[in-house]
């Protein structure tokens, strides 16, 4: 029998305790960041789309989203909600949050302002028409239940943008560039149009959305993202007494920029990362405020390919988040990037949905962090066309950072 030397024995066990300790790093580097992915109700036939998320003061998380035989076309979409309680690993039973009848109601926002009461902000479809949409406000401070909050209060948000809002759309769309490729020969008629529908009192008016959760600044100021799919483009709803009273900002203006998704940096300038419903290719668009969302730049596209949703949120650690599908033909892919630097670059990233052409849309994300640090997103879970629901996805953003 052939006996190893003591010393090579030695070493031996050191190489092999070595590979073994590597291995285990490895493994724990290579920890998915999901902690936890579920349906919130099992996949259904009904469309059910948009979701919002909020976490309450008792510890419960919030959910609602738009459900019906269709958009805005069917007259039963209504807005459904679920719960699920502190240390529960179940949502409740799906359960109404709000109706307005014969009409359809889309694209719910629920959020906390500065003293907790508790907002649901949507959109009914008049005439089944985007732009005849308009804002619609339920308040409760009665939601530590079991199911859906009790609301105290009911009004609709109406906004009179001015002769300035004409204003900003000219003065802004002449500062864009020339239309990119994939544009007609009569693409600057398109521009011309939009300006002309400007300084229309009842267009500017009404028509305008909801999508992505609200900043709140200070102490008593929010400021509320919408878009119009007839102008093509975006605003704020600005309210400086806690969301008792609401008025429009100056247009966000550009060639498709919409469902704004907002960031403050450091220095105080608020920042909109937007869907592309412009010219081609499709990237997700970007705009600067330097006066807390009232006017802004010209929104410019990025490098980051876009095709349907984003949403962004400034993490308790100074980092970004943006949630967005980053693609140029579909839905199919749901990416989760992390920025260290306010949005200049997204060294970080991982995938939420990350499947085939064919197989299904997933879009429309919702993005909060818990008090432990941990991310929460819910969006629209679309594997066939009528296997359909809204997905609930915790993520640990440390397994993501590679430093």
């Amino acid at each position: 029998m052939i006996r190893i030397p003591f010393l090579l024995n030695r070493l031996l066990i050191l190489v092999l305790l070595c590979a073994f300790f590597t291995a285990g790093a490895q493994q724990t580097r290579r920890a998915t960041p999901i902690l936890r992915s579920a349906l919130i109700f099992p996949e259904q036939s009904q469309h059910v789309h948009g979701s919002s998320l909020v976490h309450l003061p008792n510890g419960d998380v919030l959910v609602a989203w738009f459900q019906g035989s269709g958009e805005r076309t069917a007259d039963d979409v209504r807005i459904m909600g679920a719960r699920l309680k502190k240390g529960s690993q179940q949502w409740s039973e799906p359960f109404l949050m709000a109706d307005t009848p014969h009409l359809p109601d889309c694209n719910p926002v629920l959020f906390l302002n500065h003293e907790k009461k508790l907002f649901l902000v949507w959109i009914a479809v008049q005439a089944n028409q985007w732009e005849q949409s308009i804002l619609r406000l339920r308040t409760s401070v009665q939601y530590d239940g079991t199911e859906a909050p009790v609301w105290n209060w009911q009004d609709d948000i109406l906004l009179k943008p001015t002769d300035d809002f004409a204003a900003e759309v000219k003065t802004k769309l002449s500062q864009l560039p020339e239309h990119g490729t994939g544009w007609a020969g009569y693409a600057p008629e398109y521009d011309k149009q939009i300006a002309q529908a400007a300084t229309d009192p009842v267009k500017r008016s009404i028509g305008w959305m909801t999508r992505i959760k609200p900043l709140l600044l200070g102490t008593t100021k929010i400021v509320l993202p919408l878009y119009s799919d007839g102008f093509n483009l975006s605003l704020m709803a600005i309210s400086e007494d806690d969301g008792s009273s609401w008025k429009p900002g100056l247009p966000l203006v550009g060639r498709g920029p919409i469902q704004p998704a907002l960031a403050r940096k450091k220095d105080g300038t608020l920042v909109a990362f937007l869907r592309d419903s412009g010219d081609y290719p499709p990237r997700v668009q970007m705009s600067e405020s330097t006066d807390e969302g009232y006017s802004w730049l010209p929104a410019r596209k990025t490098d980051i390919p876009n095709t349907a949703s984003v949403e962004l949120l400034v993490l308790k650690n100074g980092h970004w988040a943006f949630v967005g599908n980053d693609l140029e033909d579909g839905r199919y892919r749901l990416g989760l990037f992390i920025s260290k630097d306010e949005g200049k670059s997204w060294i970080w990233k991982t995938y939420l949905e990350d499947r085939n052409a064919e197989d299904g849309g997933f879009s429309y994300p919702s993005l909060t962090q818990s008090a432990d640090g941990l991310l929460h997103v819910t969006y629209s879970f679309h594997p066939a066309k009528n296997q359909k629901s809204i997905k609930y996805v915790v993520v640990d953003p440390a397994r993501i950072i590679n430093e």
